[in-house]
């Protein structure tokens, strides 16, 4: 029965069995009207959720890699340079896709833990007075360190720099949970997917591109056929889709983005930050800390959380999932071992996040980790009852 239990991971994340059913359609032909019209909507409500009027949506039958993939190679060349900072796994992976494409990536080392430096990426950008660089590379959420970095900074950064980059921004699994505004922030590429504020399972990628970076499409050299942005949009154009696209994913969608905009956007995030304080609370209350450095970079999304000394996070998740049947983050890259974490996106509610803490709570009292059996739970509970009275007041 334990597949009946909510997922704690940062994604996939659970699925609502509305949109489960909304995904069991039959095969339709993706060259007819009808293809045309199930799609139209959903690169229109894409738009509404990245934040943005004037760029493009493209979907891609892909995870969020393959929106990354997308986003570099089709607007730089060989040899192009890059601006990188490495504060968590997802920004150390999109750093080594560029390496391996052959791009010249300029890495700004951060401690895991802390979030995207927009005073050393203004350092840089100064300096390059050359305007080599011709994209900086930001996580927004990093899954790994539980940490979102602030955007708007960056793009602040940029502009006092007076310097010309494209900015693309890693929001996988940051959208549909917490705010994003491509158009506000001078975002130019913007990479998410399918299967984590979406509610969707894995399988596409969806990508906001502004026209800036649609300009610099003719003159890269980076080859890429199936992630082509001039196919995708050429296809779009008609109506159609350049191959074979991921039907269901596409219905899913809609249904998605009725189920976000009838909740609302803002009680959507609101949601997620109510969500974020109790596990918050409760992680305070084991006497345990968080491995983001500090409550400004606190993600809404997922927590990661230290272990004591001489204790093994991948023990503690699989100890969760074996007696317990329920599914937590382990800790990736410089946390392996060190920490775990809890995904509090998506389908859930505050009754759903409290078996999650009691679950991962009973798993740190079965292997003796300094904790007070029912602490968490209790000041988890005690954040929720407070502030249920403002989500009813929002969600009316």
């Amino acid at each position: 029965m334990s597949d009946q239990n909510p997922v704690f991971i940062p994604g996939p994340t659970n699925i609502p069995d509305r949109l489960r059913r909304a995904m069991q359609v039959q095969t339709m032909d993706h060259r007819s009207p009808a293809f045309a019209g199930a799609l139209a909507p959903v690169r229109a409500g894409c738009k509404r959720v990245f934040g943005t009027e004037t760029g493009e949506i493209v979907l891609f039958p892909a995870s969020g890699t393959g929106g990354w993939e997308a986003a570099i190679t089709n607007t730089l060349s060989p040899g192009d340079t890059v601006l990188v900072a490495r504060y968590g796994m997802f920004s150390h992976r999109w750093i080594d896709m560029c390496q391996r494409h052959g791009l010249d990536v300029r890495i700004i080392e951060c401690p895991w833990g802390s979030g995207a430096p927009a005073d050393r990426f203004a350092e840089a950008l100064q300096a390059d007075s050359g305007h080599e660089i011709k994209a900086v590379l930001v996580t927004h959420n990093e899954t790994a360190t539980g940490v979102r970095s602030d955007i708007a900074a960056v793009r602040a950064a940029m502009d006092g720099a007076g310097h010309p980059a494209l900015l693309m921004v890693d929001c996988v699994s940051s959208l549909a949970s917490m705010p994003f505004e491509m158009d506000g922030w001078g975002v130019d590429i913007a990479v998410s997917g399918s299967q984590k504020g979406f509610m969707l399972m894995t399988g596409m990628a969806i990508v906001a591109v502004s026209p800036k970076a649609l300009e610099a499409v003719e003159a890269a050299t980076l080859p890429r056929t199936y992630f082509d942005f001039r196919d995708m949009l050429g296809a779009y154009a008609n109506g159609g889709f350049p191959y074979t696209p991921p039907l269901q994913l596409i219905f899913g969608m809609d249904e998605s983005l009725k189920m976000l905009f009838e909740e609302g956007l803002e009680n959507v995030y609101a949601r997620h930050t109510r969500l974020a304080g109790g596990v918050r609370a409760a992680v305070n209350a084991w006497g345990l800390r968080l491995v983001a450095q500090s409550p400004d970079l606190y993600s809404d999304t997922v927590s990661a959380i230290c272990v004591p000394e001489g204790f093994d996070s991948n023990a503690l998740v699989n100890h969760a999932f074996a007696t317990y049947g329920m599914s937590f983050g382990t800790g990736l890259g410089e946390m392996n071992g060190r920490a775990f974490r809890i995904g509090h996106l998506g389908s859930l509610t505050d009754a759903m996040v409290l078996s999650g803490l009691a679950v991962i709570e009973m798993a740190m009292a079965d292997l003796d980790y300094p904790i007070t059996p029912g602490s968490g739970v209790a000041a988890a509970q005690a954040h929720y009852r407070a502030t249920a009275g403002t989500q009813r007041a929002q969600a009316a």
